[in-house]
């Protein structure tokens, strides 16, 4: 029986090779789309789910400041973990982190290595965490404070095949420390990474010796990434409760401060409160998914509904030599299984060919891996799910004929009522027009982010950090004014485009008992807002005089949330450090468009702006490199260098929407392109079961153009309505998109309009090549067509 079906299921493909080829393309051509996407939604999704007991660890964070200046920290200070363990019954054991802002350069032999990734670490991440150590004693990972873990890369790049295990590596040319132990890389989606680990006892040592207090005693600096491991049932709204009033015993004053804990299997997704971070993002790449796997479906059931009458009297003849409604139902769900199995193995071919860039665009490192079992229940659930809605259908349809009828030619009437077919055509164009205009407005916002005036001149900047060419800056300078290339030089604390520290230990005048702004403070010197050719708005500029380290210039920001009127003059103080608001600068974009404006107070303290900032001509870039080299060799030949300019670090805020907006551009493209397939396909057999109808037109007279307006008018009815049901539906999901950005476009009626055009043409275009082909036919031939 099985062989019987078989059969006639090839020779139905063979004999209809147009028809099977627009099948097959479209399936094919949406598995591997949807596929790729799903892989993508899978992957983030996975962050952090590895851990054996990842449902008992979480992420503790802060939540500071009072009012608008609300914010969540990610970084904690470092004994609210250790009085947790020590205090409270439900925590179970605690980890820390701490990014390494002590060492810049690490050498082997006479091989320099820039100190990136490197972190200082409690013992417990070998021990809490599935992070397992492939070399060393995971209980005892550190032999003491001047000892190192590196994962299996680093000990790679450090020490090619040599064993790493004893070895000695060398920081800043004067701390030796020996390799104790190597930890497995860490996995692609975890949301902890690095690649050096030194004992958190030597910060507290460090720490020690600059403050005289130990980092576990000191609740004033927050740089510590703490998580927590706590005992099955936890409640951790009353644990953070609990954790805020030890806080408060050791700093009655932080009144505005809260703790939050987060679960570690949502910290990739999600913020620290419950809103969606990345969450979003998949949520709409998994929905394009199946919409795109929705389009490829709705081509095999339009063209296997539309084709039936032509296989009608086939289903009569077997009916009246006796196949039972069962046996066709199975013929036909067979033909449909084996034209999906073969659209699936090229699905599989296309999708691992089309992985490098896929990954390209996306900033993932997937691959296809078919011996994981993760990819073929990924495979399975979605080939039977687009295997359902493809096959019972025109199944059920082409079995349910009535014989008698269909031989007498009775039955056509009753199959071309075409309106289902009509519905899923128009949800077809209704979902590509819907990519279409997310993609036109997707597209609009990141060109707006990308080219909106930030509030300062960023154009061929070239930055640099260099620690140990403060204390020589006037020579750097007068040098570096020298070549040609380089147009004017100032110092700063940070880059202008990316500030990252905050503080909320500040006073004015007025501000009310419990209020906390919490401001970005950044050091510059005298020549900083001329140099970016930033605007005052009130006030004067630094004079670059000793009495400078009294002043302090706010944006216009921090003068409306802190209330201040007048400011000129007022007195301000920023840490210990009593002074005068002397000015108020312009406000200025230093983040993502995503987020509104925050109070920056720009202060004057050149000791410690460590970040060199030239203006180039634009015209010799690897010149001016070249000349900032020299001067790092000579005033800091033990740190690799490092240099950015500035154009490219205002793109790396936007890099993760240039991702989103080129992924959107390919789903459009992939949906357009289904879409038009099946469009074709209808088209053509359209075309075919009216042959001899366009014959006769012909004969009595009617011309090409009349003949493919009677063809195509159909469809553009079917479009039109796709319009309709699309724009509205792309206007509330763009609108809640766009709702993400504090700075962003409006909506304009154009974008819907130019979408619902481009979608037009292109099925006109498609629709164009068979309708001009069955106008100019020969009627004689037509005429003879059965």
């Amino acid at each position: 029986m099985f062989k019987s079906y078989f059969l006639t299921t090839w020779r139905n493909l063979v004999k209809n090779k147009f028809y099977s080829l627009i099948n097959i393309a479209g399936l094919t051509t949406g598995l591997a789309i949807g596929l790729l996407i799903l892989l993508w939604v899978q992957d983030e999704r996975s962050f952090d789910r590895f851990h054996r007991h990842g449902d008992q660890l979480y992420r503790l964070v802060n939540r500071v400041g009072t009012g608008v200046s609300r914010h969540i920290w990610t970084v904690t200070n470092a004994p609210i973990a250790v009085n947790a363990q020590a205090r409270l019954p439900e925590v179970k054991g605690m980890l820390r982190t701490a990014d390494n802002y002590v060492y810049s350069s690490f050498r082997y032999n006479n091989q320099l290595f820039p100190a990136n990734k490197a972190f200082f670490t409690d013992t417990t991440l070998f021990t809490l965490f599935d992070f397992p150590l492939v070399q060393g004693n995971p209980a005892q990972p550190f032999t003491d404070a001047h000892s190192v873990v590196m994962t299996e890369k680093a000990a790679r790049k450090y020490f090619g095949h040599e064993s790493p295990l004893g070895k000695v590596i060398v920081a800043n040319d004067k701390s030796i420390f020996t390799v104790s132990g190597i930890i497995r890389d860490f996995p692609k989606n975890s949301s902890i990474q690095g690649e050096l680990f030194f004992p958190m006892q030597l910060l507290n040592d460090m720490f020690h010796a600059g403050k005289g207090i130990y980092a576990d005693q000191e609740w004033n600096e927050y740089n510590f990434r703490t998580y927590l491991y706590l005992q099955p049932g936890s409640k951790t709204a009353a644990l953070a409760n609990q954790l805020r009033n030890i806080h408060l015993e050791h700093k009655p004053e932080d009144t505005d401060i809260e703790y939050l804990l987060q679960p570690l299997e949502t910290m990739h997704l999600y913020n620290a409160d419950g809103e969606e971070d990345g969450m979003q993002t998949v949520r709409i790449f998994a929905i394009i998914a199946v919409l795109i796997l929705a389009i490829s479906a709705i081509n095999y059931v339009n063209l296997s509904t539309a084709r039936a009458v032509l296989r009608a009297k086939e289903v009569s003849v077997r009916k009246i030599i006796g196949a039972e409604k069962r046996q066709l139902f199975m013929q036909f769900i067979l033909e449909t299984a084996f034209l999906f199995l073969l659209s699936l193995v090229l699905a599989l071919v296309l999708a691992g060919a089309l992985m490098p860039l896929f990954n390209q665009l996306s900033g993932k490192e997937l691959v296809i891996n078919y011996t994981s079992w993760h990819l073929w229940m990924l495979v399975g659930i979605t080939g039977l799910a687009t295997l359902a809605v493809s096959s019972i259908y025109p199944a059920l349809m082409l079995s349910s004929f009535e014989p008698l009828k269909a031989l007498k030619g009775m039955l056509v009437t009753g199959v071309r009522n075409v309106t289902f077919r009509r519905i899923l055509v128009t949800g077809q164009f209704a979902i590509s027009i819907g990519l279409i205009t997310g993609t036109l407005i997707i597209g609009q916002q990141l060109h707006f982010m990308r080219t909106k005036n930030p509030g300062y001149d960023k154009e061929h900047v070239l930055t640099c950090w260099l620690p140990q060419g403060n204390a020589h800056y006037d020579a750097i300078r007068e040098r570096m004014l020298r070549e040609p290339e380089i147009k004017s030089m100032v110092r700063a604390s940070g880059n202008i485009a990316m500030l990252g520290v905050q503080s909320g230990d500040n006073q004015w005048e007025g501000k009310e008992k419990g209020e906390t702004v919490m401001v970005y403070p950044l050091s510059v010197e005298k020549d900083f807002i001329p140099f970016f050719k930033m605007q005052l708005s009130a006030g004067n500029n630094f004079s670059g005089t000793p009495a400078d380290s009294g002043h302090y210039i706010l944006n216009e920001t921090a003068v409306r949330e802190m209330g201040l009127k007048n400011p000129v003059g007022q007195r301000f103080k920023l840490w210990k450090r009593e002074g005068t608001i002397v000015g108020v600068v312009k406000d200025f974009h230093f983040a993502s468009l995503r987020v509104k404006i925050e109070p920056v107070v720009l202060y004057y303290q050149p000791e410690r702006s460590d970040m060199l900032l030239m203006k180039t001509g634009g015209h010799d870039a690897p010149g001016a490199i070249a000349a900032l080299k020299r001067i790092w060799e000579q005033y800091s030949p033990d740190i690799p260098f490092e240099y950015h300019f500035m154009d490219e670090t205002f793109d790396d805020i936007y890099r993760a929407d240039g991702r989103t907006g080129s992924l959107f551009n390919v789903f459009a493209g992939i949906a357009i392109f289904v879409s038009c397939l099946g469009l074709l396909g209808l088209t053509a057999y359209t075309a075919q079961v009216r042959t001899r109808e366009i014959g006769v037109r012909k004969v009595l007279g009617a011309g090409v153009s009349s003949i493919v307006r009677l063809l195509t008018l159909d469809f553009i009815r079917l479009i039109l309505i796709a319009n309709l049901i699309a724009l509205p539906v792309s206007w509330w999901a763009m609108s809640r998109w766009l709702n993400e950005f504090a700075y962003r476009i409006p909506l304009s009626w154009t974008v819907f309009l130019f979408s619902g055009v481009i979608a037009l043409l292109i099925a006109l275009f498609t629709i164009s090549f068979q309708s001009i082909k069955a106008a100019m036919a020969n009627p004689v031939r037509s005429l003879k067509t059965e």
